[in-house]
Protein backbone atom coordinates (compact mmCIF):
# COMPACT_ATOMS: atom_id res chain seq x y z
CA UNK A 1 0.00 0.00 0.00
CA UNK A 2 1.46 3.41 -0.93
CA UNK A 3 2.17 5.86 2.02
CA UNK A 4 -0.67 8.63 2.82
CA UNK A 5 0.65 11.84 0.38
CA UNK A 6 0.78 15.18 1.57
CA UNK A 7 -1.87 17.24 1.82
CA UNK A 8 -2.66 21.05 0.98
CA UNK A 9 -3.64 24.16 3.10
CA UNK A 10 -6.59 23.96 1.30
CA UNK A 11 -9.54 22.29 3.62
CA UNK A 12 -12.07 22.08 0.27
CA UNK A 13 -9.29 20.35 -1.86
CA UNK A 14 -8.44 18.16 1.06
CA UNK A 15 -11.62 16.78 1.63
CA UNK A 16 -11.97 15.66 -1.90
CA UNK A 17 -8.66 14.24 -1.58
CA UNK A 18 -9.27 11.53 1.19
CA UNK A 19 -12.87 11.28 -0.92
CA UNK A 20 -10.86 10.07 -4.23
CA UNK A 21 -8.48 7.96 -2.02
CA UNK A 22 -11.07 5.86 -0.47
CA UNK A 23 -12.79 4.94 -3.63
CA UNK A 24 -12.31 2.02 -5.57
CA UNK A 25 -12.39 4.42 -8.51
CA UNK A 26 -10.13 6.69 -8.59
CA UNK A 27 -9.82 7.79 -12.04
CA UNK A 28 -14.00 8.12 -11.93
CA UNK A 29 -13.44 10.30 -9.13
CA UNK A 30 -10.90 12.69 -10.50
CA UNK A 31 -13.21 13.10 -13.91
CA UNK A 32 -15.92 13.43 -12.07
CA UNK A 33 -14.40 16.43 -9.83
CA UNK A 34 -12.64 17.95 -13.04
CA UNK A 35 -15.51 18.33 -14.78
CA UNK A 36 -17.42 19.94 -11.93
CA UNK A 37 -14.27 22.00 -11.22
CA UNK A 38 -14.61 23.41 -14.87
CA UNK A 39 -18.07 23.95 -14.57
CA UNK A 40 -19.73 25.03 -11.15
CA UNK A 41 -17.69 24.57 -8.04
CA UNK A 42 -14.54 26.43 -7.58
CA UNK A 43 -12.19 23.67 -6.00
CA UNK A 44 -8.39 24.43 -6.48
CA UNK A 45 -8.02 21.05 -8.87
CA UNK A 46 -4.22 20.97 -8.85
CA UNK A 47 -3.96 20.95 -4.92
CA UNK A 48 -6.49 17.56 -5.12
CA UNK A 49 -4.41 16.40 -7.96
CA UNK A 50 -0.92 17.17 -7.04
CA UNK A 51 -1.31 14.67 -3.88
CA UNK A 52 -3.29 12.34 -6.16
CA UNK A 53 -0.27 11.60 -8.50
CA UNK A 54 2.46 11.61 -5.42
CA UNK A 55 0.31 8.87 -4.07
CA UNK A 56 -0.27 6.56 -7.04
CA UNK A 57 2.96 8.16 -9.15
CA UNK A 58 2.42 4.64 -11.52
CA UNK A 59 -0.69 5.65 -12.69
CA UNK A 60 0.32 9.35 -13.74
CA UNK A 61 -0.69 8.80 -17.30
CA UNK A 62 -4.17 7.42 -16.34
CA UNK A 63 -5.01 10.04 -13.68
CA UNK A 64 -3.83 12.87 -16.05
CA UNK A 65 -5.86 11.33 -18.85
CA UNK A 66 -8.99 10.87 -16.81
CA UNK A 67 -8.61 14.62 -15.58
CA UNK A 68 -8.23 16.04 -19.25
CA UNK A 69 -11.49 14.04 -20.32
CA UNK A 70 -13.20 15.47 -17.34
CA UNK A 71 -12.37 18.99 -18.23
CA UNK A 72 -13.54 18.64 -21.65
CA UNK A 73 -16.82 17.52 -20.62
CA UNK A 74 -16.90 20.32 -18.53
CA UNK A 75 -15.91 22.73 -20.98
CA UNK A 76 -18.44 21.47 -23.58
CA UNK A 77 -21.31 22.30 -21.17
CA UNK A 78 -20.02 25.44 -20.63
CA UNK A 79 -19.51 26.21 -23.77
CA UNK A 80 -23.38 25.29 -24.20
CA UNK A 81 -24.94 27.16 -21.43
CA UNK A 82 -22.76 30.25 -22.39
CA UNK A 83 -24.37 29.71 -25.90
CA UNK A 84 -27.69 28.71 -25.42
CA UNK A 85 -28.59 29.76 -21.80
CA UNK A 86 -26.20 32.52 -21.25
CA UNK A 87 -28.80 35.33 -20.14
CA UNK A 88 -29.90 33.25 -17.36
CA UNK A 89 -28.08 30.58 -16.18
CA UNK A 90 -24.63 32.00 -17.37
CA UNK A 91 -25.20 35.45 -15.86
CA UNK A 92 -26.37 33.72 -12.60
CA UNK A 93 -23.03 31.42 -12.49
CA UNK A 94 -21.16 34.41 -12.90
CA UNK A 95 -23.14 36.21 -10.10
CA UNK A 96 -22.45 32.87 -8.00
CA UNK A 97 -19.17 32.33 -8.61
CA UNK A 98 -18.06 36.40 -8.38
CA UNK A 99 -16.70 36.16 -11.83
CA UNK A 100 -19.06 39.40 -13.29
CA UNK A 101 -15.56 41.83 -13.38
CA UNK A 102 -12.85 38.51 -14.66
CA UNK A 103 -15.58 38.39 -17.28
CA UNK A 104 -16.17 41.83 -18.25
CA UNK A 105 -11.98 42.03 -19.03
CA UNK A 106 -11.74 38.54 -20.65
CA UNK A 107 -14.39 39.86 -22.95
CA UNK A 108 -12.57 42.57 -24.26
CA UNK A 109 -9.13 40.97 -24.86
CA UNK A 110 -11.30 38.11 -25.79
CA UNK A 111 -12.41 40.46 -28.99
CA UNK A 112 -8.59 40.67 -30.55
CA UNK A 113 -7.47 37.35 -30.37
CA UNK A 114 -10.12 34.48 -29.05
CA UNK A 115 -7.75 31.37 -29.63
CA UNK A 116 -4.64 32.74 -27.85
CA UNK A 117 -6.63 34.29 -25.13
CA UNK A 118 -8.18 30.74 -24.88
CA UNK A 119 -5.04 29.19 -24.68
CA UNK A 120 -3.77 31.75 -22.27
CA UNK A 121 -6.48 30.40 -19.55
CA UNK A 122 -4.84 27.25 -18.94
CA UNK A 123 -1.89 29.26 -16.95
CA UNK A 124 -3.44 32.69 -16.12
CA UNK A 125 -5.29 33.17 -13.07
CA UNK A 126 -8.42 33.98 -15.36
CA UNK A 127 -10.96 31.37 -14.24
CA UNK A 128 -11.84 28.41 -17.13
CA UNK A 129 -15.82 29.11 -16.49
CA UNK A 130 -14.96 32.71 -17.47
CA UNK A 131 -13.33 31.68 -20.78
CA UNK A 132 -15.88 28.95 -21.92
CA UNK A 133 -19.22 31.66 -21.25
CA UNK A 134 -17.35 33.96 -23.42
CA UNK A 135 -16.62 31.38 -26.43
CA UNK A 136 -20.45 30.59 -25.62
CA UNK A 137 -22.14 33.33 -25.51
CA UNK A 138 -20.31 35.39 -28.80
CA UNK A 139 -21.05 32.25 -30.81
CA UNK A 140 -17.30 31.60 -30.91
CA UNK A 141 -16.30 27.85 -33.00
CA UNK A 142 -17.06 25.14 -30.90
CA UNK A 143 -14.56 22.98 -32.25
CA UNK A 144 -11.91 25.85 -32.39
CA UNK A 145 -12.81 26.77 -28.73
CA UNK A 146 -12.43 22.66 -27.79
CA UNK A 147 -9.20 22.57 -29.56
CA UNK A 148 -7.96 25.34 -27.77
CA UNK A 149 -9.14 23.54 -24.20
CA UNK A 150 -7.87 20.48 -25.17
CA UNK A 151 -4.42 22.32 -26.25
CA UNK A 152 -4.22 24.57 -22.95
CA UNK A 153 -5.39 21.95 -20.23
CA UNK A 154 -3.40 19.10 -22.07
CA UNK A 155 -0.02 20.70 -21.49
CA UNK A 156 -0.79 21.99 -17.96
CA UNK A 157 -2.12 18.39 -16.62
CA UNK A 158 0.20 16.36 -18.39
CA UNK A 159 2.91 18.94 -17.40
CA UNK A 160 2.03 19.19 -13.88
CA UNK A 161 2.35 15.08 -13.75
CA UNK A 162 6.20 14.76 -15.09
CA UNK A 163 6.89 17.61 -12.80
CA UNK A 164 5.39 15.93 -10.07
CA UNK A 165 6.94 12.58 -11.31
CA UNK A 166 10.04 14.27 -11.46
CA UNK A 167 10.08 16.83 -8.44
CA UNK A 168 7.94 15.30 -5.70
CA UNK A 169 6.63 16.56 -3.16
CA UNK A 170 7.89 19.98 -4.08
CA UNK A 171 5.63 20.66 -6.14
CA UNK A 172 2.54 20.92 -4.02
CA UNK A 173 4.57 23.47 -1.98
CA UNK A 174 5.43 25.74 -4.50
CA UNK A 175 2.00 25.35 -6.23
CA UNK A 176 0.76 26.77 -3.12
CA UNK A 177 3.37 29.57 -2.62
CA UNK A 178 3.89 30.28 -6.54
CA UNK A 179 0.63 28.79 -8.51
CA UNK A 180 1.29 31.44 -11.50
CA UNK A 181 5.11 31.02 -11.69
CA UNK A 182 4.76 27.48 -11.42
CA UNK A 183 1.85 27.31 -14.01
CA UNK A 184 4.60 28.90 -16.66
CA UNK A 185 7.01 26.04 -15.56
CA UNK A 186 4.19 23.87 -16.20
CA UNK A 187 3.58 25.16 -19.56
CA UNK A 188 7.18 25.26 -20.64
CA UNK A 189 7.47 21.20 -19.61
CA UNK A 190 4.22 20.12 -21.59
CA UNK A 191 5.55 22.00 -24.69
CA UNK A 192 8.38 20.44 -24.57
CA UNK A 193 7.08 17.01 -24.23
CA UNK A 194 4.30 18.21 -27.14
CA UNK A 195 7.63 18.72 -29.40
CA UNK A 196 9.42 15.52 -28.81
CA UNK A 197 6.48 13.65 -29.65
CA UNK A 198 5.98 15.51 -32.90
CA UNK A 199 9.54 15.67 -33.88
CA UNK A 200 11.74 12.76 -32.61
Amino acid sequence: MNPKPPKSDNAQANKWLERILNSNHILWMIFVLSMLEATIIPVPLELVLIPLLLHERERWFAIATATLAGCLVGAAIGYSIGYFLFDSVGQWALSLLGYEQAFAEFSSEFKNDGFVTLLLVGITPIPFQVGMLTAGSTGYSFMLFMLAAFIARGIRYYGLALLVNLLGERVLSWWQEQQKQLGWGVLIVGLLIYLLVIFV
